[in-house]
């Protein structure tokens, strides 16, 4: 294998359709729903305060989804997975379209949670087996940049099917068409794994090995790493997914309208989109540092800008500057967290190890929606998000303390 450049002969046009579009077009499905969460629960009767927990029932589904899900992959393989997945979120849309109870809509969301976990995971293992260390950050990071693809494009139908006249269930629906485009790609397009069946040892690709060590085992193992890089990690997840509660709960609690709403999360989200080759390029040229503490970095800054505008009579316009600064930041480390678990799995068996990761990431990204209803509960929306601007300082400190300079080969 000496002397043979992996990176140049990784089959990039072979592998690039069956392992972005369908990601694209789940993501896009996904952007559809997200921002319409809690206007959906307060139409069901929730309080701001229910409305926030409803929302975060998608985040618990993805930590709950972390759990089996190295164990799924590493059973049936990834494209099974993902279509299994997709089929699992199919179920929970259903369910959310008939919903008429609030407790109904959050079973729902933790379903949708769960198919997405499962699917994000399947895809990443893969990337993580295949991409040579050379493109990883990078390829990670277009990885990151569909899923903002999604978050801008999303959105954008959403508001658009809302502007026609169409109820807020109508998302539901693009949610289901997404979906549904996701699984015929992965049923129609070849398995990317079968390109690497094919590809001759010397190019120093390593097949996917089956899981041979459950989650809880690895994240005994792996205590120390989990416990002070995987925690800072999980400070930017609680950042991304307070974002993703916080600005539907904002624009609800000044006054929005839901096609005010969309439109505003959804150009936010073409800020953060158009950023993702730029994280990637930062991290494979100057390290991983120098992505994710800026990233949370600016994110601290969108969260005062929010907690200090909350009464003042331009709330509107601030919430808009505010939701492109986090959008900005969020787009400064997109990839980071795949980037970051890639760099510190075991190369030839990812999954159990990833799933661990992804475990503990989406522990803070679970805790996000439950620590602003509870701040929202006892005090105010803007004491919330003050609360997240701290944490994200203390998830960059702890980064710059315990993360590796350089990641694992």
């Amino acid at each position: 294998m000496s002397g043979v450049d992996q990176s140049e002969r990784f089959p990039w046009r072979r592998v690039a359709g069956a392992a972005y579009v369908p990601t694209a077009a789940f993501a896009i499905g996904e952007g559809a729903v997200i921002p319409y969460i809690p206007l959906i629960a307060g139409d069901l009767g929730a309080s701001l305060a229910v409305a926030a927990v409803v929302a975060a029932m998608l985040t618990v589904g993805q930590l709950a989804g972390d759990v089996p899900g190295g164990a799924v992959v590493g059973r049936f393989g990834e494209r099974p997975t993902m279509i299994g997945a997709g089929l699992l979120v199919l179920v929970a849309l259903a369910l959310a379209f008939v919903a008429s109870e609030v407790w109904m809509l959050g079973v729902a969301v933790f379903v949708l949670g769960l198919g997405h976990a499962v699917f994000g995971l399947a895809r990443h293992a893969f990337m993580t087996t295949y991409v040579p260390l050379r493109y990883r950050a990078r390829a990670l990071s277009t990885l990151g940049g569909i899923f903002r693809m999604g978050m801008f494009v999303g959105p954008l139908i959403g508001s658009a099917v809302l502007g026609l006249g169409l109820g807020l269930g109508a998302v539901w629906v693009v949610c289901a068409i997404g979906t549904v485009i996701a699984i015929a790609v992965l049923v129609v397009l070849p398995d990317p794994t079968s390109v690497f069946e094919r590809t001759p040892a010397t190019t120093g690709v390593i097949e996917l090995a089956s899981e041979r060590a459950g989650v809880w085992q690895v994240v005994r193992e792996h205590a120390r790493v989990l416990g002070t890089v995987g925690v800072g990690a999980a400070m930017l997840s609680l950042a991304r997914s307070a974002r993703s509660v916080l600005l539907p709960l904002w624009a609800v609690s000044i006054g929005l309208d839901g096609v005010t709403t969309g439109l505003v999360i959804g150009i936010a989200g073409g800020v953060d989109f158009a950023l993702f080759f730029v994280s990637g390029w930062v991290m494979d040229r100057f390290g991983r540092l120098w992505s994710v503490v800026p990233s949370l970095s600016i994110m601290a800054i969108a969260f005062v800008l929010l907690a200090a505008s909350h009464d003042l009579d331009a709330a509107t316009t601030w919430f808009i500057a505010a939701a492109i600064v986090l959008a900005l930041g969020n787009g400064l480390g997109s990839g980071i967290l795949m980037t970051l678990g890639a760099d510190l799995a075991d190369r030839q068996n990812p999954a159990p190890f990833l799933g661990a990761w992804r475990l503990t990431v989406d522990l803070g990204g679970a805790a996000a929606p439950l620590l602003i209803s509870l701040l929202v509960s006892v005090a105010s929306i803007a004491w919330a998000a003050g609360g997240l601007a701290v944490m994200c300082v203390a998830g960059a400190g702890m980064l710059l303390r315990w993360l590796p300079r350089k990641p694992r080969e």
